[in-house]
């Protein structure tokens, strides 16, 4: 599927070390990549171009190769110049095999990028659809701290000066991950997951009224920042409101919605004397909880269910 975003052929390929390059088109530092689709061509090798993206990076794999050694010299030629004649992205030739000098003639005669790889076709097509994936992804930016805790990725979320990068410089002192503060890249990653990370300019970076700008990894070391995390809970934060009922046994779901994934959200009031910190570990530990099958407050109410049933009540 073409995504809105794109991503340059170039960064694609340099992230795959084994990839060694047999031809370079004229424009391979510029050319961009648009879609996380990838292709294996054995139909248009045989002619077959009805339905064809040649956006796509094609990918021969030792089927493709197999077929091809049964053609003639002329026939080879002939395949590769029709193959050729379409503005594909680029052509990866898999398991190492011996490149056709036809295959490296027409690259040249249509100025196309060709490439060779040892690695397993499956293995090579399922990493690059991967970082495919990751780059062309639906993407939003929010105002928020996102923070790793437990292993969990949390999103601090509320209006500005309600707290978020206070709890935020807490946590960390407590020895968990900043990802971002202020604005938060997120990414569908996946179908029900998301990829929280820091724009490239300010990441590790976080501004704290009265301090100013401070840097987190130099402050506090390489341990103290991440590069990216899931978005496993989003804690919406707002000042206490004494009119306004909270939930307080935790039996309502609440859920927000990012590039059309629901992730779990709870709202925590701020007011003085709560240790937010402690919160935020708590709602981290009891969300991972919950994902691995247990949930304290549907496991009290069927207690008190069954103690009323007894009689005990």
């Amino acid at each position: 599927m073409r995504s809105k975003y794109s991503v340059k052929l170039k960064k694609i390929m340099e992230e795959h070390e084994n990839l060694k390059p047999l031809y370079l088109a004229s424009n391979y530092e510029e050319a961009l990549v648009t879609t996380s689709d990838v292709n294996r061509p054995a139909l248009q090798l045989t002619g077959f171009y009805d339905y064809f993206d040649p956006s796509r990076i094609q990918i021969l794999g030792r089927v493709e190769s197999t077929y091809l050694d049964t053609l003639s010299i002329e026939d080879r030629r002939r395949t590769f110049d029709r193959f050729m004649q379409h503005e594909i992205a680029a052509l990866v030739i898999c398991h190492g095999v011996s490149p056709f000098p036809e295959c490296v003639e027409m690259a040249r005669k249509y100025d196309r990028s060709v490439f060779i790889t040892d690695e397993d076709t499956s293995e090579f097509q399922a990493d690059l659809i991967h970082s495919l994936q990751k780059y062309l992804a639906p993407r939003v930016t929010v105002h928020g701290v996102l923070v790793e805790i437990y292993g969990e990725g949390i999103l601090l979320m509320g209006d500005s000066g309600i707290g978020k990068s206070e709890t935020a410089l807490e946590l960390i002192k407590r020895g968990h991950r900043l990802i971002a503060d202020d604005a938060v890249e997120i990414r569908r990653v996946s179908r029900h997951s998301l990829m929280g990370t820091a724009p490239e300019m300010i990441r590790y970076y976080m501004e704290l009224r009265g301090i100013g700008v401070v840097n987190v990894k130099h402050l506090f070391g390489m341990g103290a920042v991440k590069p990216e995390s899931n978005v496993d809970l989003v804690i919406k934060m707002e000042p206490w409101d004494d009119n306004k009922a909270y939930d307080r046994l935790g039996l309502t779901s609440e859920t927000a919605n990012f590039v059309g994934v629901d992730i779990p959200q709870v709202t925590v009031p701020v007011g003085p004397g709560r240790n937010l910190a402690v919160i935020m570990e708590l709602a981290a530990m009891n969300n991972r909880q919950k994902k691995m099958g247990y949930n304290a407050a549907v496991a009290l109410a069927m207690e008190h269910d069954m103690a009323i049933d007894a009689g005990l009540f």
